[in-house]
């Protein structure tokens, strides 16, 4: 069993005129110039680090001068956030007196109604005494006297 020459594919590539080298370097320079056409792009684009580098050294994201401090449009800016500022701590301050009001309000009706509990249970108490007395009463006066018997007194 013989096996065939290796060099034969060689020889096929070597055949046509490319070698494999030649092949791969061909490959590996258009990898190269399809990448640097993407950074190109990248560079181009609005998402791409270059965009990006240059939007964090744009003047309007750097830190404001005092010549912006001295604008209309900046004091205006201040003035309306200090009213909002001003409306939210007074709505802040109105709700906590809201909840307080509430809170007295409360406490007082759990007040009136302990009071109420308590003279409705000294009525309940007054209530079952006279009740117990009654049926003390009732059971004394149905009780025969201890010596008649209740046939003798029916003639």
């Amino acid at each position: 069993m013989s096996r065939p020459p290796q060099h034969s594919k060689v020889a096929s590539s070597e055949h046509n005129g490319v070698s494999v080298i030649q092949s791969q370097l061909a490959v590996a320079a258009n990898a190269n110039s399809a990448k640097s056409n993407s950074d190109a792009a990248l560079s181009s684009s609005p998402g791409g680090k270059a965009a990006t580098a240059a939007a964090a050294a744009a003047p309007g994201k750097m830190k404001k001068s005092s010549a912006d401090k001295d604008s209309d449009e900046y004091r205006q800016r201040r003035e309306r956030n200090n009213l909002a500022v001003k409306k939210s701590r007074q709505r802040s301050k109105q709700k906590a007196m809201d909840t307080q009001q509430r809170v007295n309000q409360l406490k007082e009706e759990n007040e009136r109604l302990e009071a109420k509990i308590k003279l409705l249970s000294k009525e309940l108490s007054v209530l079952k005494d006279l009740f117990l007395e009654h049926a003390h009463n009732l059971a004394d006066n149905a009780q025969p006297p201890s010596g008649a018997s209740p046939a003798a007194d029916n003639p």
